[in-house]
């Protein structure tokens, strides 16, 4: 049983339709990328199927269970785009304070905060305020809280904005253990190289999927060297109103 199931969502914003009818499974375990230009849709989906927003039709499931619900949400992490910190507490004090928002206290608490603030690779800033940090120090924070509770689920919007490539690296090797421990995450990038560190992929263009597979399947399908080709040749073909061949599941969606 797929742990997210999104069914033919549908989102407008005044007369804007910006979710046209999608679909999508995500495995227990596996890294699944949303690629697409920014305006996509991508911002759009992830927030739907981590229950901050309600879509005008379709489904979502969490867990085999219909969203949103508050302790189907309490198994999620949600990391949005724009940094949701207390500029004036340390980045100790915004883990405790989120911590607390999940119920957690005492050892539990000190532990979940050595281990968020080791996988962001923040362990000597602790003490630091976080207005004080960069941008993308704020960033790696941001990933701490969303990770202070240990979820089975990680829905991460562009989580490396305003990372180094170094720190890019660290962040995407943090996540491989994350999978080996059996967690499951849905990131949204428009990076091509990040996009090539996913599991599967779902090209998202003007609201839709116009393509869905592994990295190598994507590929091998468009007869492209590059991800970036392989978009290319998606999106001409979406555009042209005929349907990527053997793409079932992104013609359904």
């Amino acid at each position: 049983m797929p742990v997210i199931t999104a069914r033919d969502i549908v989102q407008r914003f005044g007369h804007q339709e910006v979710l046209s009818g999608v679909s999508l499974d995500v495995a227990k375990g596996e890294i699944i990328g949303l690629l697409g230009p920014s305006g996509a849709g991508k911002t759009t989906f992830v927030n739907i199927i981590a229950g901050v927003t309600t879509p005008v039709s379709g489904e979502v499931l969490a867990f085999g269970e219909p969203m949103p619900r508050l302790d189907l949400m309490r198994r999620m992490g949600y990391m949005a785009q724009s940094d949701a910190l207390y500029l004036d507490l340390t980045a100790r004090e915004n883990l405790e304070f989120f911590g607390a928002l999940y119920g957690l206290g005492g050892a539990d608490l000190r532990a979940a905060r050595i281990r968020a603030l080791e996988l962001a690779r923040l362990e000597v800033e602790a003490r630091k305020q976080a207005r004080d940090y960069s941008g993308g120090m704020r960033r790696r924070l941001s990933l701490a809280t969303a990770l202070i509770h240990d979820p089975e689920v990680l829905i991460l919007d562009e989580p490396t904005i305003g990372l180094d490539p170094l720190h890019r690296v660290d962040i995407w090797e943090s996540f491989r253990r994350m999978t080996a421990l059996g967690r499951t995450l849905v990131v949204t990038t428009h990076v091509m190289d990040e996009a090539e560190r996913c599991d599967r992929l779902a090209m998202i263009r003007d609201g839709h999927f116009i393509a869905l597979g592994t990295p190598a399947e994507l590929k091998s399908r468009a007869g492209a060297a590059t991800l970036e080709d392989a978009f290319l040749h998606y999106a001409r073909k979406d555009a042209g109103g005929t349907p990527p061949s053997g793409d079932a599941e992104a013609t359904r969606a």
